[in-house]
């Protein structure tokens, strides 16, 4: 799966979806992954096409279990468990 657009989705799309947000684009640069566009939405945003790979919480998790390539994080302030799951998906 190639990855260049990441969407980040809370309920609303304006707190929890922005804090993912920043924390991605600081957790791609610290693993060496460059040029991927990283958005935040709400999850009624998150359909198959708006992104090559969707972030939320696990309290959305049923909202985008019919999606292609979601990472589920079970804490969104757990920095590790965030590195963790995209050097999974960016094999790094």
């Amino acid at each position: 799966m190639e990855v260049r657009r990441i969407m980040c989705c809370c309920g609303s799309g304006l707190g929890s979806s922005m804090l993912v947000r920043m924390n991605v684009e600081k957790v791609l640069k610290q693993i060496g992954v460059e040029n991927i566009d990283v958005s935040h939405s709400s999850v009624s945003d998150a359909t198959e096409g708006a992104a090559d790979l969707f972030v939320v919480g696990k309290d959305l998790e049923e909202f985008v279990s019919a999606l292609p390539n979601v990472i589920i994080l079970d804490n969104i302030m757990d920095m590790n468990e965030l590195e963790t799951k995209l050097r999974e998906v960016f094999n790094k």
